[in-house]
């Protein structure tokens, strides 16, 4: 090599390594290797929401980005708050966080998303932007505080809801076990649809079981109804009548005449038939899907988001899927069973999507508990497909009146079961 050939080569590699310092390593446009990970944000931290993002990151295997927003640090579970009510479990028992949830690889954003951009395919989380290329909504449930004339959310501080659960559930409890003997207590039930349809009812069993467990005699338990049924219904009756004689009294329409509303200032519930003066009212409002979900514009008229019932997509944007109280699932109850079971039919479907991973057709199941003594605990549910067009229950079951109290007892063991594995799911 001569003097200027290897002047021109040291020259022309020094200017070489100087631009290789300043260009990113495996930078696209030179290796067209380093392809950006599809990403997948999860809007809703519950049974459905956490459900999908660990099922997802887990068994895409580092092949999807995914991040879950939720606002709620240490997570209350709706699911077993009765059984919190009726003293079975303490409040820690029911609350648990996302540390491993973390650990495992998911970015937890912990606030609340403010707005979602459907066309840049954006969740907007204050002025921060998080793209995806799939969502998955899992906003649960929002109350509509004015379908109870007089009640608002300054007045769930007087008359507690406790249907999301945290403080206040914690509210009620303080307020029922402060109860002396002789106390009435008025809950106003909501119309449908509604989280969990046996959830009321349950409540009032934990009522009943806390005043007749510290001895009272005199008290009532008075429940106005904005429907002419509820689930479970006969078998709640007949244990309310072998366990609480005389102490539950339950009201449909016909009976009341009309719920003419609430105040908060006295602790009166108006009806009708009746103004009832009570120690303690719990009133639970209609319900509409999480606010974020409606001011997406992915709800009907219902206030819920209809979906596509082969693999829960909104009927609004093929990007979004909507699962759990949210969504409007046919013939499955909103509860958290069901929006476990929705969850991970969609995991199963983003990966196929993002991934190109097989698929199979959904399959849903549902299976509701309530405790309405000690060991006494009746069940209700079914497995679910889509079926012309909405999901349909293809199998049905439902315990039955006069049952062996051993079975009873097992039924309670198996919901005990149930929380700990869905509680794993969720939280790892």
């Amino acid at each position: 090599m001569t003097d200027l050939t290897r002047r021109k080569f040291t020259g022309l590699a020094g200017a070489s390594l100087a631009a290789a310092a300043t260009t990113p390593l495996y930078a696209p446009a030179v290796l067209g290797q380093a392809k950006a990970k599809p990403k997948l944000v999860v809007l809703g931290g519950g049974p459905g929401g956490a459900t999908v993002a660990r099922y997802v990151n887990r068994e895409a295997a580092g092949a999807i980005d995914v991040t879950m927003i939720e606002p709620t640090r240490n997570y209350t579970t709706c699911f077993f708050s009765n059984i919190y009510v009726g003293g079975y479990r303490s409040f820690q028992s029911i609350t648990h966080n996302y540390d491993k949830v973390r650990k495992e690889g998911v970015r937890i954003v912990p606030t609340r998303a403010s707005a979602i951009d459907r066309d840049k395919k954006q969740v907007m989380v204050g002025k921060q932007s998080i793209p995806y290329d799939r969502l998955v909504m899992a906003p649960g449930i929002d109350l509509k505080w004015d379908s109870v004339p007089g009640y608002s959310e300054a007045a769930s501080q007087t008359m507690p809801h406790a249907w999301k659960p945290g403080a206040q559930t914690q509210l009620l409890v303080r307020r029922l076990n402060a109860l002396r003997d002789g106390a009435l207590i008025v809950m106003v039930a909501p119309p449908n649809p509604y989280r969990c349809p046996p959830g009321p009812y349950e409540r009032i069993s934990m009522f009943a079981h806390v005043l007749k467990a510290k001895g009272h005699k005199k008290s009532k338990i008075i429940i106005v109804d904005y429907k002419p049924g509820f689930s479970k219904q006969p078998l709640f009756i007949e244990g309310w009548e072998r366990h609480y004689p005389g102490m539950i009294e339950w009201q449909d329409p016909k009976m009341h005449g009309g719920i003419k509303g609430v105040n908060p200032k006295t602790n009166e519930v108006i009806t009708d038939l009746a103004t009832y003066k009570a120690q303690l009212v719990n009133v639970i409002p209609a319900q509409t899907a999480g606010q974020i979900a409606l001011s997406a514009n992915l709800a009907d008229k219902s206030g819920f988001c209809p979906i596509d019932p082969a693999n829960m997509k909104s009927k609004m944007d093929a990007n979004i899927f909507v699962i759990g109280d949210a969504s409007i699932a046919g013939e499955m109850p909103k509860s958290a069973f069901s929006a476990n079971s929705q969850a991970k039919v969609v995991a199963m479907v983003v990966r196929g999507e993002l991934t190109g991973a097989k698929t199979f057709p959904a399959r849903y199941s549902n299976t509701c508990w309530s405790l309405i003594e000690t060991d006494d605990n009746i069940k209700i549910g079914g497995a679910y497909e889509a079926q012309a067009g909405i999901i349909k229950a293809s199998s049905t079951f439902v315990s039955k009146p006069g049952e062996p109290a051993d079975i009873r007892k097992q039924n309670y063991q198996e919901s005990v079961d149930w929380y700990r594995g869905i509680v794993s799911d969720m939280f790892g």
